[in-house]
């Protein structure tokens, strides 16, 4: 490859690595049939960057994330969060994550940023399919009726977050369905006035499937959601520990909230053809949403898991999550106890703090069987990515207990339409 080449005879500056070049090749083929040759070129990039990597440059940085997504197949790390490029997100992945934002304020509104240029970013795509100004993924391209359904429920996961960032208007109401999509594509570019590359750069399929695209961002704005919501989660174990408990019912409101307004999202994904699914699935074995570390923080702050639970291949996919738990992480259930026991949390302080625990625990409850349906809807009865049993497992855990202290199941309504069992 020419550009990497003359870059790597060069000075090799991390500051003109050249991106364009590399990731046409990533595209042009997918990532599991990129050829040796380049990931041999990538692989002795990582070791003349690693220097400057040490001293802390943010280009350096930058590159050290990208090889460490585009080298993962070759170095026999694949998984679940190297396939979503967390790390280029900035996104928790178990190493070396991010620090955490200066105040509340700043942390949910970067969450929100980026959840609304991920949805963008996934219809602007769809869009340029349809008008094909973009050769990016090419196979089994859906119809213009498929293309509009998407374009609407993508407009509609976005919106609480832009209602949030007060963006709303900006969408606009009541026009055509794409022309909003299109309206929300500029509200993102315009939220991301700095350039930053990294969601150009997170995109790597493994294969050349249209709906691949779709895929990953649905997944990595699951991924922004679940880590908003353990900042949250953490924050009301901290309140329910504190002087003040009742704030914790701010907490766990507001993550409520992002879990249920986040149904649009599964919706948008349940348009995925399954053909195509199952095209590119057979490329992706190592990567499973078991692997979500969030995910995993986010049942683990609700309550300990159980003995069983904690040694099953959910928790040992996610060692550092387990650790945590092991070492006693706090959670929920355990500091609402405590402040009961305590006298701290009663009468109506206490009766709302359990009433949000309680919404909190159908929200999740729902996303978890609405999980399981669109993968039985995707999978049947075959294993799941990952070397996990797929469906039977998403079945098996759909139902458990979000607390057991201060509420009772909820059987809320199914984004996707209907009640579940």
């Amino acid at each position: 490859m020419h550009e990497l080449t003359t870059w790597l005879s060069g000075t090799a500056d991390p500051r003109t690595f050249p991106y364009p070049a590399v990731l046409h090749e990533f595209h042009r083929v997918g990532k599991h049939f990129v050829e040796k040759e380049l990931l041999a070129l990538l692989d002795e990039t990582r070791a003349r960057v690693a220097g400057a990597t040490a001293a802390g440059g943010d280009e350096a940085r930058l590159l050290s994330d990208f090889l460490d997504v585009t080298l993962d197949k070759w170095d026999g790390r694949y998984d679940y969060r190297s396939y979503l490029a967390l790390r280029l997100l900035r996104l928790p992945c178990g190493a070396d994550d991010p620090p955490p934002a200066e105040d509340d304020a700043t942390s949910r509104r970067g969450r929100d940023q980026l959840f609304v240029r991920l949805v963008a970013d996934a219809l602007a795509f769809e869009l340029a399919a349809a008008a094909h100004t973009t050769d990016l993924l090419p196979q089994q391209r859906p119809g213009p009726p498929v293309v509009t359904k998407r374009c609407r429920l993508g407009v509609r996961a976005a919106l609480p977050p832009l209602a949030r960032l007060g963006l709303v208007g900006a969408v606009g109401d009541g026009g055509p369905t794409t022309t909003a999509a299109a309206a929300l594509h500029a509200v993102a570019a315009d939220l991301d006035a700095d350039g930053d590359q990294t969601l150009r750069l997170s995109m790597l399929p493994v294969h050349v499937t249209h709906d691949e695209y779709l895929f990953i961002r649905v997944l990595q704005a699951y991924e922004c959601l679940f880590a908003g919501v353990a900042d949250e989660l953490r924050a009301a174990v901290a309140a329910l520990a504190g002087a003040a408990p009742r704030a914790a019912a701010d907490r766990l409101g507001y993550a409520g909230d992002l879990l249920g307004a986040a149904g649009p999202l599964f919706s948008l994904l349940a348009t995925m053809q399954a053909e195509s699914f199952r095209t590119f699935r057979q490329y992706t074995e190592g990567a499973s949403a078991i692997q979500s570390r969030s995910y995993k923080l986010v049942e683990s702050l609700c309550r300990t898991p159980e003995g069983d639970r904690l040694d099953s291949v959910a928790y040992r996919s996610v060692p550092e999550v387990r650790s945590l738990v092991r070492a006693g992480q706090p959670t929920i259930d355990e500091a609402y106890r405590s402040a009961v026991r305590a006298g701290r949390l009663d009468g109506a302080d206490r009766t709302l703090v359990a009433r949000r625990m309680e919404t909190f625990a159908g929200a999740l409850l729902q996303w978890r069987r609405t999980h399981h349906r669109i993968a039985t809807r995707m999978l049947g009865p075959r294993s799941g990515t990952g070397y996990t049993e797929g469906t039977p497992y998403l079945a098996a855990v759909r139902d458990v207990p979000v607390f057991t202290a201060g509420t009772a199941d909820s059987r809320p309504v199914d984004p996707i339409g209907g009640h579940t069992a």
